[in-house]
C-alpha cells in the first residue's frame, strides 16, 4: 500500500521512528540496521511494508529497498512473523543474513534470538534457492535503468526468470537482428527463446 514515506524525523529510537510527512506522523517500526543508517539524519526516506492484522495495521520501515526485499523473503517462511523478521535484521546485517542463507550456515542463523534449530533450517531450506536466483546484488538499491536491454532484463527477472538466463536470452535476441529493438520487442523475442 505504501511504497515509501519521506519526511522529517519527529522522533527516533532503536525500535521505531515517527516521520512527519505532510503534517501526518507515521509510526514506523524499524530494525537496528535501519536505525544505524538514519541515526544522524533529521529527515529520511524509509521503504515501508504495511502489516495488516485483525486488530492492528503496523508499518515496518527499511533504510533501503534491499533490506525490505530480504524482510519480505524472511516473513514468507512458515513460522517467521514480522517481529521475528525485524529481530533477524536487527541481529546481523542484511548482507550477512543473505550470505548465511545462501551458504547454509544454520548455526549463524540459529544464534539469532528467537530462532531455534528448526526455524533456522526452515529459513535456509525455503530461501536458499530464492536468494541464489536473485543473485548477490539483491540487497543493492534498484539502479536507474538506462538501456532497453536493462529494462527488458528487469522485466524478465520480475517475471520469475533467473538473471543469467534472461541475460543470455536477451543477448541472443540482440544478436539475431541489426535493428534497434524496443523493450517490448526484446522481451517478446527473449520469451520465445526461453
Amino acid at each position: 500500500m505504501y511504497a515509501y514515506i519521506n519526511g522529517k524525523l519527529a522522533f527516533k529510537c532503536p525500535t521505531y521512528v515517527i516521520i512527519d510527512a505532510g503534517g501526518v506522523g507515521y509510526h514506523i517500526n524499524i530494525s537496528l540496521n535501519t536505525y544505524s543508517n538514519i541515526s544522524d539524519k533529521e529527515s529520511c526516506k524509509l521503504f515501508t511494508w504495511l502489516h495488516v492484522k485483525e486488530d492492528a495495521h503496523t508499518l515496518y520501515g527499511f533504510a533501503d529497498e534491499g533490506e525490505r526485499r530480504l524482510f519480505l523473503h524472511l516473513i514468507s517462511v512458515s513460522g517467521i512473523g514480522a517481529n521475528t523478521g525485524r529481530m533477524i535484521l536487527s541481529s546481523i546485517t542484511p548482507a550477512e543474513i543473505q550470505n548465511a542463507i545462501i551458504k547454509g550456515d544454520v548455526p549463524l542463523i540459529q544464534r539469532i534470538k528467537g530462532i531455534g534449530p528448526k526455524s533456522a533450517q526452515r529459513i535456509v531450506l525455503e530461501l536458499q534457492d530464492k536468494l541464489r536466483k536473485d543473485g548477490p546484488d539483491t540487497l543493492i538499491n534498484v539502479p536507474v535503468i538506462h538501456t532497453a536491454k536493462d529494462e527488458a532484463l528487469s522485466a524478465l527477472v520480475m517475471l520469475g526468470f533467473a538473471k543469467n538466463v534472461g541475460e543470455k536470452a536477451l543477448d541472443n535476441a540482440i544478436k539475431s537482428t541489426t535493428d534497434n529493438l524496443t523493450v517490448e520487442q526484446l522481451i517478446k523475442i527473449a520469451l520465445k527463446n526461453l
